[in-house]
Order: C-alpha cells, then sequence, then structure tokens
C-alpha cells in the first residue's frame, strides 16, 4: 500500500469519527438550492400519476428534500437550533407522508396506521429537541419507541449495531471516492472534500474549472456502494 493511500486512509477514519458542521453558508446555500431542484424535479415527475399515488409521490419528493435540507445543516452549521429545525421538518414531511400512504386504507387499518403515524412522529420531534437524529429510526428501520423494558433495551441495542455498520460502510466509501479522485488523472486540485451519510456522497471544495466538477461527481457516481452524489463544488 502506497504512502498516498495510506494517507487517504487515515484521513477518512479520522473523519469518520470527527464530522463537526463547518458553518460554511455558500456550501449550505448551494445544498439547500440543490435539494429545492431536486424536488421541483421529482414532483413534475408526480404529475404522470393519479389520486392517491400522486399524493404519496409528492410526499416522498417533500421527504427527500427534508431529509437533503438536514444534512445540508448537519454539515454546514454548526449551531443547534438550525440543526433541530431541520430535522423537525423531516419528522413533519415523515409524518405527512405516512398520513398519504394511511388515506388508502379504511376501518381500523387506516385508524391503526394513523395512530402509529402520530406516536412516530412526536418521537421524532421528541428526539430533534434532545439532539438526537431523528432520522436514525428512518435510516435502519428499527423503531423502538413502542416497546419497554428488555425488548426496548435489546431494540436499541440491535437499532445502535446498524447505525454502526451504516457508518463503517459510510467510511468506506468515502475512502474509496478519495482514492478514486486522487487517481483519476483529469483532476488537478487535491481540494475535495469528501463525506458519506448513508451511501450518499457529499462533495464540497474548490476545483478550477466546470468540466472538473463535473467529473468529480462522475467519479464519484461510480464508485461501488454510492447511492446518490450531492455537490457543493465551487469553481475558484
Amino acid at each position: 500500500m502506497n504512502k498516498l493511500l495510506c494517507f487517504v486512509l487515515a484521513t477518512a477514519a479520522s473523519a469518520a469519527f470527527a464530522a463537526t458542521p463547518n458553518n460554511d453558508t455558500v456550501a449550505y446555500k448551494a445544498a439547500i438550492n440543490k435539494s429545492d431542484a431536486d424536488y421541483k424535479t421529482a414532483k413534475a415527475a408526480c404529475d404522470a400519476q393519479s389520486g392517491n399515488a400522486k399524493d404519496v409521490c409528492q410526499e416522498q419528493a417533500k421527504v427527500n428534500r427534508a431529509n437533503a435540507e438536514s444534512t445540508a445543516a448537519l454539515q454546514y452549521k454548526n449551531d443547534k437550533k438550525s440543526i433541530e429545525k431541520a430535522q423537525i421538518n423531516v419528522a413533519d414531511a415523515q409524518y405527512d407522508l405516512a398520513k398519504a400512504q394511511c388515506a388508502s386504507k379504511s376501518g381500523a387499518d387506516k385508524d391503526s396506521c394513523l395512530s402509529g403515524a402520530k406516536s412516530q412522529h412526536t418521537a421524532w420531534v421528541q428526539d430533534a429537541k434532545a439532539g438526537k437524529k431523528a432520522a436514525d429510526t428512518a435510516q435502519t428501520g428499527i423503531d423502538c419507541s413502542a416497546l419497554s423494558g428488555t425488548d426496548k433495551a435489546s431494540c436499541e441495542a440491535r437499532s445502535k449495531t446498524e447505525l454502526a455498520k451504516d457508518a463503517l460502510a459510510d467510511s468506506a466509501i468515502t475512502t474509496k471516492v478519495k482514492t478514486e479522485l486522487l487517481a483519476e488523472p483529469a483532476l488537478k486540485s487535491l481540494d475535495v472534500h469528501v463525506e458519506t451519510t448513508n451511501g450518499t456522497v457529499m462533495l464540497s471544495g474548490f476545483v478550477p474549472s466546470q468540466a472538473e466538477v463535473d467529473k468529480a461527481v462522475d467519479v464519484a457516481r461510480n464508485v461501488k456502494g454510492v447511492n446518490k452524489v450531492q455537490s457543493s463544488l465551487r469553481i475558484k
């Protein structure tokens, strides 16, 4: 293993345990603008559907936007109020999506669906206000809020294990993306910051041209395990 790769691995490992928001206003605004553009595209695609399916599609687009905005707040904001608000917005969007999904049901099934959605929303809002990530349950698919005693403790332990696995996978993706960026001859700049959350790679920093912005995004997108690439790269 060469020295350059060792340096990349060490940097990625330390970043996985020290991802502190840097209050980068410009990058934050760019990320928000990107989430708005993605939302408009996704919402327009929902027009091909109708009825409840269209409603669910539109609410899912809102959830995706809220998640992107929450990620931007976590990455570029360093004040608790902004992060809490973004995570509550995620909880609200998830709740609206759940209600739209419940609308296709009827009778007791619908009542139960709506009740569960409300309980989940309350739990997520409380987590956000307590400084926890409201998206943890959504990330793992494990909801422990309705349990108690040893069952809840076991569920929470399983949830933490799943989150740890996700963090490890994200760290590996970050390392691979950085390695590929450094190995790409068409990229001359090393001023590209890489972070990964749930398979979504976020690129920020500076490059000399739009061509290199496009190349960096393309390189990251083709790394195995990457689900999506969000770019806040700027041309210097």
